[in-house]
């Protein structure tokens, strides 16, 4: 009697473990969501930036990307990254492909719908964590490729369709058979199993790129039909696009999510000997193929779903110090901007209508700043949040030319590669787009006199074709040159030998007069001979415009 009642007790502790584990599974991310809030986005373990790139969004004629270098030069992937609370792969793509394209033209109505979804969200914490938790078991898989795969960028049409549904059903038709022919048809339906199980092991090697793209993309649906039934602000539209599509959902066994469980293993077995899984992708990519349009606007919506909770996470972090911008009909004007990537930024404000030289030494703020509105003119248009307590800006294309290094695989100098950085800011004013141009040092790999000669000429091009120029620069003989072109603002610092060296890094009008180079070699304790020598020779310059020759 106790063997009768020993199987089914083990089999029901089994099935209790998996259900407390599963439930134990649940509260732990219910609880991660909540301590998550709030906070910089810690856990970067998935997200790779070449996954990223690799899932593909199409540029639009409207659109403008962002490109490597102007994206590199402002470290927006760490900017991505301190944004990023996103719990699954399309929310993580969809707030990168925000942040790296954006339109002129369509903006406004992207934005405003953007607003209505952070609003709701806002206004309904317990919705929001509700939706973030149901991201959350989706989760993030690097280099799914299903956002390019609906785009049809990548995948290879499926085939051989019909010889999988043959091969699948043959197991089940020698067992049949053996009705009629004995155990000659359960041999051909153990020998077909076998077979089958040897063929999707080695087929699956093939396919494993589509089978996991399948598999997200399956998942992703689901997830769509589970959200259209909340009563979110985009619930309209996510239940027509999902409409065509929930019929794919009866496949989803066949791309459940592994998690390499015995169980799972145990169950791919199974699908595997009927074929399942191949027989699913055909039938799951013919009806994709039909109802594409739909599948690329359902991926569309449950992004915006999780860019808007990761924007509203930004401002909340932010608190005070965050705004909308506003239109503006020239140029930049802000107060109170920072960068995002500094632990205790100091607010400087922006009055930059007309191309401006920003003066000042090394670390005293200059580079920084520049950096800070370059950031904030791309997060204003991209994710319609800036790090500022106002922000009114002109819509313009954002490039910059700030951190230069020669190439030596492709035999760059420093200042050719630094020309040819500078050429696409050129190539880009001359199709008539507004731009806003970022350069930090400008030609610096070269000699002074053509430094300065060919500096000033192509700030001088840039001004004349009314396009606005931040340029920051050590040269202070371009401010002279270019009076009746550009505006000068300036960062300085103040040195004694007590203290040291110390900043305020706060922007001042006007070209830095501070002439304290030598003095912080003289705090660092060089010798009194290379002091002595530096302040002869540069008053000599001051009073002759020359250098003095010495023997």
């Amino acid at each position: 009697m106790s063997d009768v009642f020993f199987i089914p007790i083990v089999l029901i502790a089994i099935i209790s473990f998996v259900v407390i584990f599963e439930i134990t599974n649940r509260l732990k991310l219910k609880k991660q969501i909540k301590h998550d809030w709030g906070k910089f986005p810690t856990n970067q373990r998935k997200d790779s930036e070449k996954s990223l790139r690799a899932a593909g969004f199409l540029k639009k004629e409207s659109e403008f990307i962002v490109d490597d270098l102007t994206w590199s030069d402002l470290n927006m992937f760490d900017v991505f990254q301190r944004i990023n609370l996103t719990y699954s792969s399309i929310g993580s793509e969809s707030l990168y492909e925000s942040l790296r394209s954006y339109s002129l033209e369509t903006n406004a109505t992207h934005h405003e719908k953007m607003e209505e979804l952070i609003t709701f969200f806002n206004e309904n914490p317990s919705e929001r964590e509700a939706v973030s938790y149901q991201f959350a078991r989706l989760g993030k898989k690097d280099f799914n490729y299903a956002k390019a795969y609906l785009n049809q960028q990548v995948l290879t049409p499926f085939s051989h369709r019909f010889l999988f549904v043959f091969l699948g059903l043959l197991p089940i038709l020698g067992f049949i058979s053996a009705i009629f022919l004995g155990s000659i048809g359960i041999l051909i339906g153990i020998s077909a199993l076998c077979f089958n199980t040897i063929f999707y092991l080695i087929k699956k090697g093939q396919l494993e790129t589509e089978l996991a793209t399948m598999s997200y993309l399956v998942q992703g649906i689901s997830l769509s039909v589970t959200l259209s039934k909340r009563n979110l602000p985009i619930k309209k539209e996510l239940t027509e696009s999902t409409h065509s599509l929930k019929s794919l959902l009866k496949f989803a066994s066949s791309f459940r999510v592994k998690t390499g469980s015995e169980t799972e293993l145990m169950f791919e077995m199974i699908t595997a000997s009927f074929l399942l899984p191949f027989i699913s992708y055909g039938s799951v990519s013919q009806k994709l193929k039909k109802y594409s349009t739909e599948a690329q606007e359902v991926w569309h919506l449950l992004g915006n779903l999780e860019v808007a909770i990761a924007i509203l996470n930004l401002r909340t972090i932010y608190e005070s110090n965050w705004c909308l911008p506003t239109a503006s009909s020239n140029g930049v004007t802000a107060a109170n901007v920072i960068h995002p990537l500094l632990s205790e930024p100091v607010p400087n404000s922006v009055n930059w209508e007309h191309s401006t030289l920003v003066t000042g030494s090394n670390a005293s703020g200059k580079s920084t700043y520049v950096r800070s509105v370059a950031i904030n003119g791309l997060l204003a248009q991209t994710i319609h949040t800036c790090l500022a307590t106002s922000f009114s800006l002109k819509p313009g294309y954002v490039l910059s030319s700030m951190g230069v290094e020669d190439n030596v695989i492709e035999g760059d100098s420093y200042f050719i590669a630094e020309l040819k950085s500078l050429k696409r800011l050129v190539e880009q004013v001359k199709k008539e787009n507004f731009c806003y141009c970022f350069i930090d040092e400008i030609l610096k790999g070269t000699n002074t006199i053509e430094r300065i000669s060919a500096s000033s000429s192509m700030i001088r091009w840039l001004a004349k074709q009314n396009q606005l120029a931040f340029v920051a620069t050590h040269d202070i003989e371009l401010p002279q040159i270019l009076a009746k072109e550009c505006e000068n603002i300036h960062f300085e610092e103040t040195v004694s030998e007590a203290e040291g060296i110390s900043f305020d890094y706060q922007v001042k009008e006007g070209v830095a007069t501070s002439r304290n180079a030598i003095k912080l070699i003289e705090t660092m304790g060089f010798p009194d001979e290379i002091i002595q020598d530096s302040f002869e020779e540069a008053t000599y310059f001051d009073k002759n415009g020359a250098w003095c020759s010495k023997k």
